[in-house]
């Protein structure tokens, strides 16, 4: 089994930033490539950032891209999310997952994530 844990969000105002972590255990966290997603009240999950095992494949949704960054640290099994010049849109639970099926992407899907983690709250006042 994979444990996912998220930490890092909170409330920040309109412009600022915030930095989220992803801890990962339980299996080889270098053979996975990860992803982040949200989900706001009354929507649906909505991908946000991926990045390949190695590191080297990236993809972000349009509305976040020049604004956040993802990164990951196989040697401390993390994966982080840069989020800079926030919005009140980015108002959501961000969640992380990980993919251990598909080698060297950063898929969008989330139906092809095998694990996801708690999520934490990230709000964003104007």
């Amino acid at each position: 089994q994979v444990q996912l844990v998220e930490s890092g969000g909170g409330l920040v105002q309109a412009g600022g930033s915030l930095r989220l972590s992803c801890a990962a255990s339980g299996r080889t966290f270098s053979s996975c490539a990860m992803g982040w997603f949200r989900q706001a009240p009354g929507t649906e999950r909505q991908f946000v950032a991926a990045i390949s095992q190695s590191g080297g494949r990236t993809s972000y949704a349009v509305s976040v891209k020049g604004r956040f960054a993802i990164s990951r640290d196989n040697a401390k099994n993390t994966v982080y999310l840069q989020m800079n010049s926030l919005k009140p849109e980015d108002t959501a639970v961000y969640y992380c997952a990980a993919d251990y099926r598909h080698d060297d992407v950063a898929t969008a899907s989330w139906t092809l994530y095998d694990y996801w983690g708690q999520g934490t709250q990230v709000t964003v006042s104007s």
